[in-house]
């Protein structure tokens, strides 16, 4: 009975591998084959199914061997959006380009060229990394826009141009108000001035305006006493534009101290350089 039992186990072990290695075979087989009727429909009906990964290796094979052939452009239509599926952005949008440029007469073409485009913003990161991407998915939204004025895409190209844009912008008040949190005053009244002049209707301008006064504030503070009364003039004189610009702001009263300690370093500054004169000028006389 035991012997029996032992027998059954293996003949059902047996048949699954045998039904694992049938399946795996067919495949096999039809991806070494040269049918390539029977291998373009299962790719085909792999795709529709969604298994993208397998449907891709079938693509790759036929690429080559229908080129030059009728269905060569639906081959490598499906050959783009298999890579896309699977998250291979770089491959893809290569291949969309590629269409593209290689059917500009196809109606898939302006669909490809928008897809190409897609795949670089798909790839663009996180604001506070690297954004190369970033600035190629506006420059590639931008052409595709150009290229197809009148496409129902444009809204959706558009939208997504100012994703980007808004991704930059903070990624450039991010890096700005790094430089105040370091310390390093003088980097960061740069950055703040920078990033306003190239998001000029950013969301942040009012708190940048306020934060270069502070900035400038600071970097007087830190400054030698023979350098403060400019700088500290300088913060001052940038607190008169912030109010100008800004009556009702949140930031007033902050601004309106950060004015008045300008005023009050300036008139310190003043004494601490005319005791430091009259020091020198006692020292004179004493060696005299």
């Amino acid at each position: 009975m035991f012997k029996n039992k032992v027998f059954i186990i293996l003949s059902f072990v047996i048949l699954c591998l045998s039904v694992f290695t049938g399946c795996k075979s067919k495949f096999e087989k039809l991806k070494a084959s040269t049918d390539v009727t029977k291998k373009y429909q299962e790719a085909i009906r792999l795709y529709n199914n969604k298994d993208y990964a397998k449907s891709l290796i079938l693509f790759d094979d036929l690429v080559q061997r229908y080129r030059g052939r009728s269905e060569a452009e639906d081959l490598y239509y499906y050959y783009a959006y298999s890579n896309y599926k699977l998250k291979d952005y770089l491959s893809a949008r290569y291949h969309f380009k590629t269409f593209a440029e290689t059917y500009p007469t196809s109606a898939r073409a302006e669909e490809c060229r928008f897809m190409a485009a897609y795949c670089f913003y798909q790839d663009s990161p996180n604001f506070s990394l690297d954004q190369e991407n970033t600035y190629k998915a506006i420059e590639a939204m931008q052409l595709f826009i150009n290229l197809y004025p009148k496409s129902t895409r444009v809204a959706e190209a558009s939208k997504l141009i100012q994703d980007l844009r808004d991704k930059l912008e903070k990624k450039s008040y991010a890096n700005s108000n790094l430089f105040l949190t370091i310390g390093d005053y003088q980097a960061a009244v740069i950055a703040f001035r920078n990033s306003i002049r190239d998001f000029p209707d950013t969301k942040y301008a009012e708190e940048m305006d306020f934060l270069t006064i502070k900035s400038l504030y600071l970097y007087a503070k830190n400054s030698y006493e023979t350098r403060q009364e400019d700088r500290y003039t300088e913060a001052i004189d940038e607190y008169s534009r912030f109010v100008e610009k800004y009556p009702k702001s949140a930031y007033i009263k902050e601004a309106e101290k950060l004015k008045d300690d300008s005023l009050k370093g300036i008139e310190n500054a003043k004494k601490i350089l005319a005791l430091s004169l009259e020091y020198k000028k006692a020292q004179n006389d004493t060696k005299q």
